[in-house]
């Protein structure tokens, strides 16, 4: 049971779900009720899959079949109607497709299945403060302040909710011959009907909605139709995968290209160009050209490779921030090609989790190679931390996220056998693994062997202009990779929040390499300019120049697609605390970007120069 956000209007959001079998909603219920296997992905997302009192049968349709008798007390009425009006939607599977609703797309002009259908419905009607208030109803926040002709009385607005008791369960189906069919299609209309006994489904009737005073005894039925179908089996996901918009990301994609393009031609022109001048004038031999190095990146050349304070905090960082490029990149190539299908429910997360888990090899090996680029003396405490830090702070977010999700006793909590199993299976294989790298590392990586030598004095920095000191450099190098990934970000969104299926990872994957080419020029660039200013103190700066900037905008960016139309404290929580992840995330990746990419230009621009 989940709501449908829209951040529109003045309807308060709610980012968490219910059992459909949670006891207040007094839904029925099978003799056995039996939970159904899922992945470790489908589990994390939220999905608790239970079978159903309904009996399906291909080709056998009914007419107002009765399901049962529930009587719903009047504190759990009052839950239920609010959920109504909270936006609140049924997710039911069958075969393996959600059950839909169909949905009309005004900017394609097409329609399309939307995942989940109505719990209830609400209409709108209008009475005077001396009418009797509808039991279950309550006066919307745009109250109609009108005096009447008559009297003094207000004329205001209630919502009425009503709820769905009786569904019309439409299959689509193909015949594939000789008696072979197979599902492609599943529409769910619900109909709310007031009534006393269960054998009759008249919709012209009055519609049910609940009493918060007293016991409310509900007849639930259901009608099943099938209607045959020239969609095959494998394009019957077709429908429910819907692009929003295609022309505005063709169009974002196309001109950000553009941008990239020409941003890239003139960095890379300016830089070589520069680094062409510099190179011939460092390495000129005539000594009557000795007082042109009194200025310019070379003069760093003692201090450049100089260990940056917290160094071991800065490695750590950086190799999980490898680590999570990594599983992001094979992520979505894989879903770009086609293997991580709708269909198989939370494959993406689990194929996530997995190569998080394998990819510690490399994230553990990067981190100990350059803590030894860094000549750090605790190698223990990085070969241990390395595994340990990230992944043990996003658990203790997600623990801490889970008692909020409990306390509204939504369905979205992870079970704790679950988060056990998920540690278990980090120390029995990333661990090793990462451990592994990081030996291997210490022994043959040799990223310790610098172009120059570090004077034992450190060099005084000069005083550094205002854009490129390290807050406005951050927040300016930050724009060109968030405008990469906005417009994709802004779909991603909506289908983590609005209920939707997300499948446009082409589009993604092109983003992705667009913010992975800007982080990186853009750090280099800054990078080379604070050098030429004098200024050694690269290493942290690559970091934060690198991934604060595009973190912070992401960050702001999800907290103003709310338009701050949340609803309730442990939402705000929620929604604050997962977009803090995704952004934390976010800097991690980015900055690791821009870290390496600015390390292997210093060492590359320093190797090139001749340094008595």
């Amino acid at each position: 049971m989940r709501t449908v956000i829209t951040f529109t209007g003045d309807k308060e959001n709610f980012l968490y779900s219910y059992d459909y079998y949670y006891n207040r909603f007094h839904f029925c219920q099978p003799e056995k009720v039996e939970k159904q296997p899922e992945s470790l992905g489908s589990v994390i997302f939220g999905d608790r899959i239970y079978n159903s009192p309904f009996q399906l049968n291909m080709l056998q349709e009914k007419e107002c079949e009765s399901l049962c008798k529930t009587v719903i007390p009047g504190d759990d009425a009052k839950f239920i109607n609010k959920l109504i009006k909270n936006g609140f939607f049924q997710n039911w599977l069958i075969d393996g497709l959600p059950a839909a609703r169909e949905v009309y797309d005004g900017r394609t002009k097409t329609s399309f299945y939307g995942a989940g259908f109505n719990l209830g419905f609400v209409q709108v009607t209008q009475g005077t403060d001396i009418e009797a208030t509808p039991k279950g109803a309550e006066t919307t926040d745009k109250d109609v302040e009108l005096e009447t002709r008559n009297d003094r009385n207000m004329v205001k607005t209630y919502e009425l909710p009503y709820f769905a008791n009786h569904f019309d369960i439409m299959i689509e189906y193909h015949d594939r011959g000789e008696g072979n069919y197979r599902v492609v299609g599943v529409i769910v209309e619900p109909v709310s009907i007031k009534r006393s006994s269960p054998g009759t489904c008249e919709t012209t009737g009055s519609p049910l909605m609940l009493d918060e005073e007293n016991d409310n005894e509900v007849y639930f039925t259901y009608s099943v139709k099938f209607n045959e179908s020239a969609t095959s089996w494998a394009t019957r996901w077709d429908k429910y995968l819907h692009v929003y918009d295609p022309s505005i990301q063709w169009f974002s994609l196309i001109n950000f290209s553009l941008v990239v393009v020409l941003l890239s031609s003139v960095v890379i022109h300016s830089l070589l160009r520069a680094l062409k001048s510099d190179f011939a004038r460092y390495n000129e031999l005539n000594l009557d050209d000795d007082f042109q190095e009194d200025s310019g990146w070379k003069l760093n050349h003692g201090d450049v490779f100089r260990s940056p304070s917290q160094s071991l905090t800065l490695s750590i960082l950086v190799g999980s921030g490898v680590q999570l490029f990594l599983m992001v990149t094979c992520s979505i190539f894989f879903a770009a090609l086609g293997f991580l299908s709708p269909s198989s429910r939370g494959s993406l997360a689990t194929v996530m989790f997995i190569l998080y888990a394998l990819f510690g090899f490399v994230g553990s090996y990067t981190s100990m190679g350059i803590y030894k680029f860094f000549n750090g003396p605790y190698w223990k405490a990085n070969l241990i931390l390395t595994p340990l830090l990230v992944p043990g702070a996003i658990l203790l977010i997600i623990i801490a996220l889970n008692f909020f999700l409990m306390f509204v006793h939504s369905s979205g909590v992870i079970p704790a056998s679950t988060l056990f199993f998920m540690v278990f299976l980090w120390f029995l294989f990333s661990i090793p693994l990462s451990f592994a790298g990081s030996l291997i590392a210490r022994k043959r990586c040799h990223w310790d062997e610098h172009p120059t030598k570090t004077n034992q004095i450190a060099r005084q920095i000069p005083f550094q202009p205002w854009y490129l000191k390290t807050i406005p450099a951050t927040l300016i190098a930050g724009i060109f990779p968030f405008g990469s990934i906005a417009v994709e970000l802004y779909f991603i969104y909506t289908s983590l929040w609005f209920n939707k299926i997300f499948y446009m990872f082409g589009f993604l994957f092109f983003s992705f390499l667009l913010l992975t080419l800007t982080s990186s020029l853009v750090t280099i660039l800054i990078t080379y300019h604070s050098l030429c200013l004098e200024n050694w103190k690269w290493q942290w700066r690559g970091f934060i120049i690198g991934g604060a900037g595009c973190a912070l905008y992401v960050f702001i960016h999800s907290i103003l697609f709310t338009k701050f139309k949340l609803g309730g404290f442990t939402t705000i929580v929620l929604y604050v605390g997962y977009s803090s992840v995704i952004s934390l995330l976010c800097c991690l990746v980015t900055g690791s970007i821009g870290f390496i990419s600015s390390m292997l230009f210093v060492r590359k621009i320093y190797s090139s120069i001749k340094v008595d």
